[in-house]
């Protein structure tokens, strides 16, 4: 079926709040979506328990925290929810 004028493009599922986790971060369908735009890359989920991975993603979540102290002051906000997913 032919796209009517004016009707309006949905974005990826990353964007939007369905392919986003409530709890910080991206769910697996937008990770997927994610993958699906971005050919090569291979997004993850969190990894809590320690590690490489962990321990490189709290370094650069700090940096945002100090660019972005309106969100680092929120206890809400995605930046925040998602440090407390992989325990930083």
């Amino acid at each position: 079926m032919a796209d009517r004028a004016g009707a309006k493009k949905k974005t990826a599922a990353w964007t939007r709040k369905e392919g986003q986790n409530s709890e910080g971060g991206l769910n697996e369908k937008g990770r997927k979506s994610y993958e699906k735009e971005n050919p090569g890359s291979n997004l993850k989920r969190p990894q809590p328990e320690g590690g490489k991975r962990r321990d490189s993603y709290c370094a650069r979540s700090a940096g945002q925290m100090k660019k972005f102290p309106k969100a680092a002051k929120d206890p809400n906000s995605r930046l925040r929810k998602a440090r407390r997913k992989w325990n930083c």
